[in-house]
């Protein structure tokens, strides 16, 4: 068998490129403040402040979905047949 080498040079790499990686099969977990939901989900209803939320995106950064618990924004990804990622 033979070793394959790749390099990966981000200069080479358009940014719609990028804004596409990952498109319809990454999502990844970010955890939010109740006070952030409004700007992420305007259809939300209104939720006390100072709550420790996780939402789910797209890889393009479209919202998904929100939740109380880290979990159930994996298992929701999974259930769409998304590879989920956590962003810190």
């Amino acid at each position: 068998m033979s070793e394959v080498s790749v390099t990966f040079e981000p200069e080479k790499v358009s940014t719609e490129a990028l804004a596409h990686l990952g498109e319809g099969h990454i999502a990844y977990v970010k955890q939010v403040r109740s006070e952030d939901v409004p700007g992420l989900f305007p259809q939300a209803p209104k939720i006390a402040p100072g709550l420790k939320l996780f939402a789910l995106h797209a890889a393009d950064g479209t919202p998904i979905m929100l939740t109380d618990s880290r979990e159930a924004a994996i298992a929701n990804a999974w259930s769409n047949e998304l590879q989920a990622v956590s962003v810190h």
